[in-house]
């Protein structure tokens, strides 16, 4: 077997100052900190008394719902999302360019409006006071969120632009 000569640019060193932390992967590891956390004290508690705790799954469904925005900020960010590399690698370094311009711009586009209709969808839920079916906590605290990450990964996608812009990696 012959391996490829290209070398895989993910695997790549970063440069100085471009390899620290972001706010998604410490909100990212906290969550999923939780998660665990949360799981592990359910499954214990089933185990030893055959009954369950009622709010975990509720609670568990509202950090799962976090983590993947959160995740997605991240990819957004690093600017390692879904798209036909095939179609984009093939092009010229215009076309690339233009192709990760019009992607970072409807990605930013398409997470403002989801941060406006979360936000109303969220606003409703304080507005007519729903509450949660598992434990009857207001239901904003959980649907607050969505408008919350989606403006975050609007934001990432406005850098990712303004980055591919001025013509930096």
């Amino acid at each position: 077997m012959q391996e490829s000569s290209k070398p895989d640019p993910s695997m790549a060193p970063q440069p100085p100052g471009r390899g620290r932390l972001r706010w998604e992967d410490w909100v990212g590891a906290l969550v999923m900190l939780l998660l665990a956390a949360i799981t592990f004290a359910n499954v214990i508690t089933r185990y030893f008394t055959s009954q369950s705790f009622a709010w975990t799954e509720e609670i568990s469904v509202s950090l799962m719902v976090i983590l993947t925005m959160v995740a997605a900020s991240a990819a957004v960010a690093r600017d390692r999302h879904i798209r036909i590399e095939a179609f984009f690698e093939r092009g010229s370094a215009r076309r690339r360019r233009a192709l990760a311009l019009v992607s970072a711009a409807a990605t930013a586009l398409a997470f403002v409006i989801l941060t406006v209709l979360a936000a109303r969808f969220a606003y409703d839920d304080y507005r007519f006071d729903v509450t949660s079916p598992g434990i009857g906590v207001p239901q904003w605290w959980y649907s607050i969120w969505l408008p919350v990450l989606s403006a975050g990964i609007a934001v990432r996608a406005a850098q990712v632009f303004w980055r591919k812009w001025r013509g930096q990696p």
